[in-house]
Parts: C-alpha cells; structure tokens; sequence
C-alpha cells in the first residue's frame, strides 16, 4: 500500500531582490508501507527541501503531495499540522530532545502534541522504548544517555503513535561506525516489523546495507531508482 506520494513536485525560492533560485524540478516518487528507501545526494542537492516537503513542513511551489491518500494541499496550510500529527514521525541528525525530560517523558511529550496523554501516552512511550532497547533507560535524562542511547530515544519518539511514514535526515551523522551499524539494524527491523515506510536522507554508504533502493537527487532532479548495493 502506498502512504506517501509526490507528483511532479518543484520548490523555488525567492532571494532578497526577488530573483527566482529553483530547488526542485518535478520531483515525482511513492513510498509504500514496510519499504525502506534511501535518498542521496551531494549538499545543496535539494534533499532536505524534499524531505519537509514530504513531511508537510514545507509545501511545493508546485505539484501535488499525497499522505495515506489525502492531499497536503498548500492552499489549506492549517491541515499539515495535522496530517504530520497523524501519519508522520520524523528522525533527526541532532536528536532534539528536551534535556531536562527524561527518555520516557520525552516520548511523551510527542504523543501529547498528537492528543494522546494520561496513562495511554505512559503506556504508549514504554512500548516504544522497549521496541528500541531502551527498558532500563526509560528515566535517564539525555545528559546520562550516550549518543546512539540518544538516537534510539529519537527513534522511538518517531514510532510513538504507530504513524505509518518514519522520515530520517542522517540518522547516523553523530554516531561512530559501531553504533550506526545498530541503528541502521533497528532501523530494518522495525520498517519490517510494524510495517512502516521508512525514507532515510544519508551521505552514509552503509545505509545502502538496509535499502529496498536507493534514490540519488542531483541539482533538485530525481534520478532513475537504484538497487541498493
């Protein structure tokens, strides 16, 4: 089933005297449920602009993007909230997790911001920590966590809520190469397992070791998929 689609999506921006500077050119792709797909690219290829448009942060200059068949139409901006509440849980590079709550209190507080709260959202934050490893870390705060402890707190904040679309932007960047290769095996493992779609923006080759396929974006155009190595 597919979750997430884009159609002939473009991004311009505009500079301080006005001048148009293009950052995507007809983008079209889908991603379908229990996929993992990578998505490289050199820096200022466009690949961060296309993941918020994917995430609803962001919306196209033009073109049209789908979340589980309900269109994240740009002319209704006070939907995407809502659409990214819902379907979309969003891995970053930097962790972003609040550092005076603890790994569980910070899982939390996302399935607050998606209404959920109580013992529902308590409950809810311990499965997801476990799911990643991290039972006998629930009440650490980030100070006491190590870097890939770190990550996998992230994670989890992005499983909390079964959204069906996990959105990664360099997932392993912080990470040595030991603890990246376990998030990436985690990574694998819970696509499959909770049938997620997974998108993973990477400069890191040992993403590829995950894939479904690999897209490259080159100067706002997506190439033809590859297989992943």
């Amino acid at each position: 089933m597919t979750v997430l689609e884009a159609f002939d999506v473009s991004k311009d921006y505009r500079e301080g005297r006005g001048e148009v500077v293009p950052v995507l050119h007809g983008v079209s792709l889908g991603l379908e449920r229990g996929e993992i797909v990578g998505l490289e690219g050199p820096s200022g290829s466009g690949k961060t602009t296309l993941l918020s448009i994917l995430g609803c942060i962001l919306t196209p200059t033009s073109g049209r993007v789908l979340v589980e068949g309900e269109e994240a139409d740009a002319r209704r901006p006070s939907r995407l909230p809502a659409i990214r509440r819902r379907s979309i849980g969003f891995v970053f590079q930097q962790f972003n997790l609040f550092p005076s709550l603890t790994a569980v209190e910070n899982v939390e507080y996302a399935l607050n911001v998606k209404g959920l709260d109580g013992d529902e959202a308590y409950q809810e934050a311990e499965r997801v920590l476990r799911a990643v490893g991290l039972e006998d870390r629930m009440d650490f705060l980030p100070r006491d966590l190590s870097g890939g402890q770190k990550q996998r707190v992230a994670i989890a904040r992005a499983l909390a809520g079964r959204s069906p679309i996990l959105l990664a932007d360099e997932p392993t960047a912080n990470l040595d190469s030991h603890v990246g290769a376990q998030i990436l095996e985690l990574f694998r493992s819970l696509a499959k397992k909770e049938n997620r779609a997974l998108l993973v923006v990477t400069h890191d080759p040992k993403v590829r070791t995950i894939c479904d396929r690999v897209l490259q974006i080159r100067d706002g155009r997506l190439a033809a998929d590859g297989l992943a190595a």
